[in-house]
């Protein structure tokens, strides 16, 4: 089982999180959620609304869009914080390809804690607006 400062330092590498404060970074730890999963699990599925976040601890997968293999972008270490937050459909599917230890944040925990701080809140969405920035006019 992770230490609570080993997964604030996982969470600290999400740019989601960048802005978020150390004690922050506690509050999203503390709802961050450890599991094993076995070699070809299919942890998100394109084109259904995604329901958790993840971060990769150990292991690998592989993530596919329309039947095609994607490269994968900075290790693929965390996906699905984007569906998470707009409810949206997922744009590829992520399949374990190894035994992966994860962290896990689900829809509900974390809507919860965005509920509850409006800091916190602010500071992912300032995060999201940066990241998707590029993609719009």
């Amino acid at each position: 089982m992770l230490r609570k400062n080993t997964k604030i330092e996982l969470l600290k590498r999400v740019p989601l999180f960048a802005g978020c404060s150390k004690a922050q970074l506690g509050q999203l730890a503390s709802i961050a959620d450890e599991v094993d999963l076995p070699a070809g699990k299919v942890m998100i599925r394109q084109g259904e609304t995604g329901r958790q976040f993840y971060i990769v601890i150990d292991g690998a997968v592989s993530v596919t869009r329309n039947g095609r293999k994607v490269p994968l972008r900075g290790g693929a270490e965390f996906f699905g914080e984007i569906a998470l937050l707009s409810n949206s459909p997922t744009i590829a599917t992520v399949t374990t390809t190894t035994d992966t230890h994860a962290l896990v944040i689900t829809e509900r925990s974390f809507r919860a804690l965005l509920a509850a701080s409006p800091e916190i809140q602010m500071k992912v969405l300032r995060a999201l607006a940066e990241r998707l920035a590029p993609d719009v006019l």
